[in-house]
């Protein structure tokens, strides 16, 4: 197998149009959360719940809004790494890539583990090891081999299944309205009473399922117009979730006499519409959701260890560029390879409590990051965020509010990363800087 060592980004292929950027940001974040936090937010506020998907919504733009003015600086790859780096220095670079890493790790294996438990509904012997272990190797190897033959094909397996996972959700919301219009629109939900620690707890946890974003801003070496195009797509993605997740809560409230107590809301609207046939294809939808957030993560996730390679924060050889296929092959196969290791030793809770604790570390690091560029890049911006240093200061302070509800069962594996990155930074900081 013939490869070359990427010495500039101009060694990858700029293939990722605009609009497969939005399908990439979409794909990133719709994953599990839509099919069961409705029925969880239910229980904590009842009806009320709608006003909490769109609180969450408004919370989450700010943090995204904040990226999309950092984005719109920065041209090659990395994300959230290359923020941090260029705002703070190799040390803050470094942690942000590590944590980054775990978080975008733990929470694909969540989805590979919540596909094999959805899949024991057509074959019940999915959860057993040794079947468990063949189809949690095959799902990641797929992608793996996809993403290694060209980003292209990365891309349009993404674009498939980010309109593949939109259409059930989007029959759901069809079906739930039909059945309100039999109902003349009377909600059969009992009113629930919520208190304030109620409607926390509920926003707190709607705002993880708008994250993921940060996965899509990874490969910019390979998007064709990165500067524009990534405050675009973060702008229409969070427009667009967050108009499926509140129509989505509607018709679950609306509909399901007992949402609060659904294991599977969506496939129960859908048996209330159309019978058994209804819930089936509700759990086919849950699969092409939890594989297409797959295919997002391993498009677009293994281009941070290539930026730390490529800065020369990690060894030379993980910036390798096929010759053939012009993707990072080697950071590709690392990636797939962590995330099936920690799909086979972890379940599904294990993993998102890890993603979570990781994923607001970095988000408040990139909020911060946004008045520190203005200074340092005057000029530097594409998009200009209106009222950016009081709306990065407010997502710092979301972050720190979301962070002391986690909780921190993992915090070890946390600490060990943390470590990791030390030690990765001790390593190199006595090299020059290649870029």
């Amino acid at each position: 197998m013939e490869t070359s060592v990427a010495k500039s980004p101009r060694e990858l292929v700029r293939a990722i149009g605009r609009w497969s950027l939005v399908a990439l940001v979409v794909n990133s974040i719709i994953g599990s959360g839509v099919f069961g936090l409705p029925s969880v937010v239910a229980a904590l506020i009842g009806r009320a719940s709608i006003w909490a998907v769109l609180a969450a919504g408004a919370a989450m733009s700010i943090i995204m809004g904040c990226f999309a003015e950092v984005a719109s600086r920065f041209q090659k790859a990395g994300g959230p790494y290359l923020y941090a780096r260029v705002a703070f220095g190799r040390f803050m670079g470094i942690q942000t890539a590590w944590m980054l890493w775990l978080g975008q790790v733990a929470a694909p294996a969540a989805n590979a583990n919540l596909f094999v438990i959805y899949l024991g509904e057509f074959f019940p012997h999915a959860r057993d090891p040794l079947p468990r272990a063949v189809i949690l190797t095959a799902l990641i190897g797929i992608l793996a081999f996809i993403n290694v033959r060209g980003v292209r094909a990365g891309a349009q397996v993404s674009n498939l299944f980010t309109a593949a996972k939109l259409i059930p959700l989007s029959a759901v919301i069809v079906l739930g309205v039909l059945v309100l219009a039999r109902q003349h629109w009377q909600m059969v939900m009992a009113p629930v009473t919520a208190g304030d620690s109620q409607w926390m707890k509920a926003v707190l946890l709607l705002v993880f399922s708008y994250g993921g974003f940060e996965t899509a801003l990874a490969p910019m070496s390979e998007a064709k117009d990165p500067r524009r195009d990534a405050p675009f797509a973060l702008f229409a993605a969070v427009i667009l979730c967050t108009s499926i997740y509140a129509l989505i809560q509607w018709v679950v409230v609306g509909v399901l006499p007992d949402a609060a107590h659904s294991a599977r809301p969506l496939a129960d609207v859908a048996r209330i519409a159309l019978g058994p046939v209804g819930a089936a294809l509700v759990a086919v939808g849950a699969l092409i959701s939890f594989y297409g957030y797959l295919s997002a993560k391993i498009l677009a996730m293994p281009r941070v260890l290539f930026a730390l390679a490529e800065e020369g924060d990690f060894p030379a050889s993980f910036a390798a560029v096929h010759a053939r296929f012009q993707t990072p092959y080697l950071s590709i196969l690392a990636f797939a390879g962590l995330v099936w290791i920690f799909s086979l030793i972890g379940e599904f809770k294990w993993n998102v409590t890890l993603s979570a604790v990781a994923r607001l570390l970095y988000y408040g690091v990139g909020c911060a990051a946004l008045p520190v560029l203005r200074r340092k890049q005057p000029e530097g911006a594409m998009f200009r965020l209106p009222g950016g240093d009081l709306l990065a200061t407010v997502g710092i302070i979301i972050c720190l509010i979301l962070v002391t509800r986690v909780d921190f069962g993992q915090s070890l594996i946390v600490a060990a990363t943390i470590l990791l990155a030390l030690l990765n930074w001790a390593l190199v900081a006595r090299r020059p800087q290649l870029n």
